[in-house]
């Protein structure tokens, strides 16, 4: 008596949130995968990918695999919007108690999430997230950078972010509708994640290669990235244009006091070509510098006010 009606308690529903393009190799190992763990995970997991525009097999697979196991969900877009785009519909579309974001790749450890999802059920934390304990296997200038774009961004913006943080974790449904609050269409998810608050834990791992397949993530992709988080989050390179500016200004003025006062002393004026087109390079090019960045600045706002969507769908199931 006792077994059949736990049998009969609602189990909770974990919704699994995973963008992907052009994995064909990835989506079965990845899918087997979860389905190994799933009796471990104190939920009913529903799957929900995201086709970013793949060109390859993968959107036949999702249709394969969600004629095969009713909780398997998908979403195809019309083109390749982004990563970022992904994950918001992906968002969109989840429905569970508890909501995971997850690498198809498998380089978000999968064993992970039992604990990451018991801990949030158990009511201290709003989501559990992961961060890379090292970049193990990653080229030293892309570390670098990573390291160096954690650094600054935390000193000129307000919204601290984890090093290493990776997308990958579990949130409750309340922390889940605060971020869809946020309808921007320049999206930066690792500073939205922050930016909304609730209390957060993170779980280091090692870092690991891909299961298999190539990664999209070129090295000027992930400067992209970083520069559509600067722009979203901190307006320290406004000012540090404006201080770059004023400073510029006031050393014209004393190099225009330093040449009236030698010629009313001297009544001598030496030709100085090379000081002078130094002094002409050196302000062209703060000036270009601060259009550049002003001008980025007001393509974010040019993008916002079109009120275009994040994404189109083509198909879903």
């Amino acid at each position: 008596m006792e077994t059949k009606f736990q049998d009969n308690i609602k189990k909770d529903i974990l919704s699994l949130v995973v963008p992907v393009h052009n994995e064909e190799e990835t989506i079965d190992i990845f899918y087997s995968t979860i389905e190994s763990l799933s009796s471990k995970v104190n939920a009913e997991i529903h799957y929900h990918f995201i086709d970013d525009g793949s060109t390859d097999r993968t959107l036949s697979i999702l249709r394969k695999l969600s004629e095969d196991d009713k909780n398997v969900h998908y979403i195809s877009f019309s083109r390749n919007f982004g990563k970022e785009a992904g994950l918001y519909a992906g968002l969109q579309q989840a429905d569970g108690d508890y909501v995971a974001v997850m690498d198809v790749d498998l380089q978000d450890p999968p064993e992970l999430l039992p604990e990451m999802l018991k801990e949030v059920q158990d009511g201290e934390y709003d989501a559990v997230g992961t961060r890379r304990a090292n970049r193990k296997g990653e080229a030293k200038l892309r570390s670098w950078f990573s390291e160096q774009f954690y650094t600054w961004m935390n000193k000129i913006s307000q919204t601290q972010l984890v090093d290493g943080a990776r997308d990958y974790r579990v949130m409750t449904r309340q922390m889940v509708e605060a971020i869809l609050s946020l309808s921007e269409n320049q999206r930066f998810s690792k500073g939205i994640f922050t930016w909304v608050g609730f209390k957060t834990k993170y779980i280091p791992f090692e870092n690991r290669e891909r299961v298999a397949g190539q990664t999209s993530w070129s090295f000027w992709a992930l400067m992209k990235y970083a520069i559509e988080g600067i722009v979203s989050f901190s307006t320290v390179p406004l000012t540090v244009i404006t201080i770059l500016g004023l400073a510029s200004f006031i050393m014209s003025l004393l190099s225009a006091a330093f040449i009236v006062i030698r010629a009313l002393i001297d009544n001598n004026s030496v030709a100085g070509w090379p000081s002078m087109v130094t002094i002409m390079l050196f302000i062209g090019g703060i000036q270009l510098l601060s259009l550049g960045v002003i001008g980025r600045y007001m393509a974010a706002v040019f993008l916002e006010t079109k009120k275009r969507p994040i994404y189109i769908k083509k198909e879903e199931s």
